[in-house]
């Protein structure tokens, strides 16, 4: 038969790269080899497909069997080759359609008694081929919701390797059925209703937040222990816009590489709240042969939280430093490098002090002053530089719970954010930008829309006095804008700036 070839996916970070594999049946003693750098798991592929294909009624020839994955020089990881691998190693003994398996990616573990077995993944693999050309794809019975989510592919869901090599042409005698293996089930907690309208006072804390939204703006909320700053934080999502196509489907992707069972596309921006012991390891994303991305990555497209900030370790901070300038972090590993998109929007609460009562009115702070400064030095300078938005939540009193006015809600307020967006991408349509928070600063300070120096002044004043960095300058501006978007007006004015100061360094007009 020469030599039968098929496809399969490597996988480094969401990125894809389309693998051949060759398999090739020569006269000598028998033997199963692989060959194009696998690893220990991929290696061990030719036990399990030697017993599958056995259990499956398929037998493979009793010559040398030479496996080649090409590109060679490329490191494959994972059992998601297997289903390739035993393809192309059964088709050389003939009975099988050669150009039906050259035209198909296989994608799937095999169990000992041949079924096919899910595997993380399944959705960044399947846009990876489809991106490559292929247009029919073969994959686990409990992945085929999964990589049904791509379209402009055939996709097969196959229960074992038999059902796979009928549909390659191959007569196959009828087997006792087999049960599909099933996917693990997606063990996140449902989603609760979160409404703005239940946040009590805090009105300065609700504005600040919506234009957080508006423009996709960092934010930092100072307060004591019981003032609202998650509450807050975790109604963010609810007034974000739905995610569209591609971003809902990048989402959903990084949650498939996490090995979280994928049926649908979600199309609420995806909120994360590491707790402040989680390790550099588990916010950025790691391991040694399988990078698996971490709540950096998982907040991407949405929302990362991070609650008691002061109390993360400073080298767990200053891992965000990267991503929120480029939008996107790199793992380096031996061999091998992957990168994951880090597009999220980052929002910071932290305490006034370590016993939180520092500055509250009727409340006893315990904390020495060289305490309260180590406590929040650890909030970096180069960190609270990338912050848009710094504002100070203060506890409810009585009054504001007793007050009757009314609230705003999570509609009204995402309402309001739609309609804030939709004026920024008018304004930004012949740009590659589209929030007010990726707008380059070069662009702000010299492009059509710059202010006037008449509105500029209390920023160039600020500047001038070393109260803001050139960088916290942009950040204003950006700021400016998503105020302006908010208010309906078209060109900035000197009560934009001066309110995005003040929410910026508390510095007045």
């Amino acid at each position: 038969m020469g030599v039968m070839r098929t496809w399969a996916v490597a996988l480094s970070g969401l990125e894809g790269t389309l693998v051949e594999v060759e398999a090739d049946l020569t006269h000598q003693l028998p033997e199963f080899h692989i060959i194009g750098l696998p690893d220990k798991a991929l290696g061990e592929a030719t036990q399990r497909i030697r017993n599958a294909s056995e259990n499956s009624g398929l037998a493979l020839p009793k010559r040398r069997l030479t496996v080649n994955l090409s590109p060679a020089s490329l490191p494959k990881q994972g059992s998601g080759f297997d289903l390739a691998i035993a393809v192309a190693a059964l088709g050389t003994a003939g009975g099988m359609d050669a150009a039906s398996i050259a035209a198909t990616a296989h994608i799937g573990e095999l169990g000992l008694d041949g079924r096919l077995r899910p595997v993380p993944g399944v959705l960044p693999a399947v846009r990876a081929a489809a991106r490559a050309g292929v247009r029919r794809v073969v994959v686990p019975w409990a992945n085929r919701a999964e990589a049904e989510l791509v379209t402009g592919v055939q996709v097969t869901g196959a229960v074992c390797l038999a059902d796979v090599a009928r549909l390659h042409g191959a007569d196959v005698e009828e087997l006792p059925p087999l049960e599909p293996v099933a996917a693990a089930a997606d063990d996140r907690p449902p989603g609760e209703p979160m409404d703005l309208a239940e946040v009590i006072g805090q009105e300065a804390g609700v504005e600040a937040l919506i234009v957080a939204a508006a423009g996709g703006h960092h934010l930092l909320m100072t307060g004591p222990p019981g003032a609202g700053k998650t509450m807050l934080a975790r109604r963010l999502p609810g007034i974000l816009p739905e995610l569209d196509d591609e971003a809902a489907l990048i989402a959903a992707s990084i949650r498939s590489l996490g090995g979280t069972a994928v049926t649908r596309l979600d199309r609420t921006p995806p909120f994360e709240a590491p707790h402040h012991s989680a390790s550099v390891a588990a916010l950025v994303g790691g391991g040694s042969r399988i990078v698996r991305p971490g709540a950096i990555v998982r907040a991407s497209e949405g929302v990362l939280f991070l609650d008691e900030a002061a109390e993360h370790r400073a080298g767990t901070l200053d891992a965000l430093r990267q991503p929120l300038e480029t939008g996107s972090i790199v793992i380096h590993r031996a061999g091998f490098t992957a990168s994951f998109p880090a597009r999220f929007q980052l929002v910071l609460a932290t305490n006034p002090c370590p016993c939180g009562n520092y500055g509250v009115r009727g409340a006893v702070c315990t904390c020495p002053p060289i305490a309260i400064r180590r406590y929040l030095g650890r909030l970096s300078g180069p960190l609270l530089d990338r912050i848009d938005i710094e504002v100070t939540v203060e506890r409810v009193s009585v009054a504001h719970a007793d007050r009757g006015r009314p609230s705003v809600t999570t509609a009204q307020a995402r309402q309001r954010v739609i309609e804030a967006r939709a004026r920024a991408a008018a304004r930004l349509r012949d740009t590659p930008w589209r929030l007010n928070s990726q707008v380059s600063g070069g662009w702000l300070r010299q492009g059509p829309v710059t202010p006037p120096p008449i509105v500029r002044r209390p920023l160039d004043a600020a500047l001038h006095r070393g109260s803001l960095t050139l960088r916290s300058y942009d950040r204003v501006l950006r700021v400016a804008w998503s105020l302006a978007d908010l208010a309906g007006d078209d060109r900035l004015g000197p009560d934009h700036i001066g309110r995005a100061l003040y929410l910026k360094k508390g510095i007045p007009i």
